[in-house]
């Protein structure tokens, strides 16, 4: 009824002002055209009171209409009032803006100015809205609604702006919660953290036991820097309630800011031991001392712990991946295995856990379990560039080769960038004595990487193997004036010009660098043995053989270079017995074979 009732109130009160004018008739004027005039004036507010109860009752639709038609009776400033109220309503806004201008235009009044600033604020024309607000606030300083509005067109666009009119309006009203938090927003987001802190001291002074306003309070100090302030605030939580787990999750955050990991593991701690907080944070907790013991080992343990205390009620297989990982960095394979074999049964369609689980394998020389293990996983996964990578690599280890081209060509074809795949996928082609096409992926690799010396070195073996010289010594040269103090590509380089009886004191200079680079290496001390052969020191030759054979095993070639060594220390019968034991080792040898026959060299 209230509804009713002001609307209609409003409207003969319009209609009372607009009637005050007073007007000096003539005597002799035609009394019709007064009652005329009065008749329409009649019809016009009837349709006015009529627009009003429709939009009382919430029908915009017929409420202009009504509008409209006490318009055309008496195009009067409320009624152009009234009918963009009602358009804005509709969201017509085009409409409501030209019926609000002419009510303006007509008269000044406040009630006016103000719809014509939410229209144009509700068109996104921000700063005619503005206008219009600070036109009403100096006509009448005290509209308190108009600073909230003013205000928040200000905040987006000139935040400073939007500050000085919320602190105008608090000069007004006094602190008031709402515009303090305002205030402290604002500032927060200038990066402002001590102008926002006094705001929210303020808001606090207010309400002083509202709890997530000293979070907020705490969340700014933490920002500006002041830690002990902001410690202060999360234990005073903390001792009023000691079981709120955000509070103690935001003080251990606080320590994490300060980069003190250990004391802020004495929250996440409480945290982790309670059953109520979710999995998904317990995980986070976990991940984020998981990250910072990568680069800090001495997190390593508080994370092994939080993972452990995660493992304790659930069989996620995130968890095991964690453990898994941690056990990688502390070298402890066999917990790593153990944990990625639980993530490959957990959690079969994640391909993280096989690839890590034959990585392992293959990082600890178990060849057959990652070829095992991986091709399992191709069944699933056949299009996973570390799977088809590292059960190639496996395959390649066990001089499989012909079956690690396959998916060493697939890592290629998956990854034709991946330098690793490249020079992995060049060897094998090599090894198949496909040396052609073997320098062809250097070549692509070389093109990615150009001064690898990996790479480098790989392509000199492979000109060796061919035998073109040039080619061969250029790369070698090009690899050790990017590392001169490269033990394999010293070593490769040296054997390659022993081999050919050149440059032999070159070739020994070579050979003792790698040797002091590596003493233990069986390669590198067959090498060097087999440069003192060229240059004739036989007996210099003869230890270094035995050593490299007592470091590496009994290999078919360092036999053979042994026994040519004791057949020029005139031993020929016991040179006979190591060629032979060479050819035991190396039955396709026909070089050997035709020394065994002759019994020389």
């Amino acid at each position: 009824m209230f509804k009713l009732i002001l609307p209609v109130f409003l409207a003969l009160l319009i209609y009372g002002c607009s009637s005050q004018r007073e007007t000096v008739l003539d005597k002799n004027e035609n009394t019709s055209n007064s009652k005329e005039t009065d008749a329409e004036k009649q019809q016009a507010l009837d349709h006015f009171i009529n627009g009003s109860v429709s939009e009382s009752k919430g029908d915009y639709a017929a409420a202009i209409l009504e509008y409209q038609d006490a318009l055309r009776l008496d195009p009067s400033a409320g009624i152009y009032y009234a009918l963009a109220k009602n358009y804005l309503y509709l969201n017509k806004l085009a409409l409501a803006l030209q019926n609000c201008r002419k009510a303006v235009e007509i008269d000044s009044n406040i009630e006016y100015m103000d719809l014509y600033a939410d229209i144009y604020s509700n068109a996104r024309q921000t700063d005619s809205a503005v206008v219009i607000l600070e036109k009403m606030l100096a006509m009448d300083s005290s509209k308190i609604n108009s600073y909230y509005k003013l205000a928040r067109l200000y905040e987006n666009s000139k935040p400073l702006k939007a500050i000085e009119v919320y602190n105008k309006l608090t000069e007004i009203i006094g602190p008031e919660w709402s515009v303090l938090l305002h205030v402290a927003e604002l500032h927060e987001k200038l990066n402002n953290y001590s102008e926002a802190s006094k705001a929210v001291e303020e808001i606090l002074s207010i309400d002083p036991s509202n709890m997530q306003i000293q979070k907020l309070l705490m969340e700014l100090y933490q920002k500006s820097g002041k830690y002990d302030s902001a410690l202060q605030v999360i234990n005073d939580i903390l001792e009023l309630t000691p079981d709120d787990l955000d509070a103690r999750e935001r003080k251990g955050q606080l320590f994490l800011a300060q980069n003190k990991w250990e004391e802020a593991s004495k929250e996440y701690k409480y945290i982790l031991h309670q059953e109520k907080v979710p999995f998904d944070i317990k995980l986070r907790i976990g991940v984020a001392y998981f990250n910072k013991s990568i680069s800090d080992s001495t997190i390593t343990p508080i994370a092994k712990e939080f993972f452990q205390e995660i493992d304790k009620d659930t069989l996620d297989w995130q968890v095991k991946m964690y453990l898994g990982a941690i056990a990688l960095n502390e070298k402890d394979d066999t917990t790593a295995i153990e944990n990625f074999k639980l993530v490959t049964e957990l959690a079969k369609w994640n391909v993280d856990g096989w690839v890590h689980l034959g990585g392992l394998y293959f990082d600890n020389r178990k060849y057959n379990e990652a070829v095992t293990v991986l091709n399992e996983a191709i069944g699933s996964f056949p299009d996973n560039f570390a799977v088809n990578l590292i059960l190639g690599l496996s395959y390649a280890q066990q001089n499989k080769h012909l079956e690690a081209k396959e998916y060493l060509r697939k890592s290629v074809n998956l990854n034709p960038k991946d330098i690793n795949a490249l020079s992995a996928y060049a060897y094998t082609l090599n090894q198949l004595k496909d040396n052609d096409e073997a320098v062809e992926y250097l070549r692509r690799a070389l093109e990615l990487k150009p001064d690898d010396i990996n790479l480098l070195g790989t392509l000199g073996l492979i000109y060796d193997s061919q035998e073109k010289w040039a080619e061969c010594d250029s790369i070698y040269e090009k690899a050790l004036s990017i590392d001169s103090s490269n033990a394999l590509v010293n070593n490769n380089y040296a054997y390659s010009l022993s081999e050919r009886g050149i440059k032999l004191e070159k070739a020994l200079k070579m050979a003792k660098l790698a040797v002091e680079k590596d003493p233990v290496n069986s390669s590198y001390l067959d090498t060097i043995g087999w440069v003192y052969f060229k240059l004739g020191d036989y007996e210099k030759a003869k230890n270094y053989l035995e050593e490299a054979i007592k470091a590496g095993g009994e290999r078919a070639v360092m036999l053979e270079h042994l026994g040519d060594v004791i057949y020029m220390s005139g031993q020929k019968d016991h040179a006979r017995e190591l060629w032979q034991k060479a050819l035991n080792l190396d039955e396709n040898n026909n070089k050997l074979k035709k020394k065994i026959e002759k019994g020389e060299i």
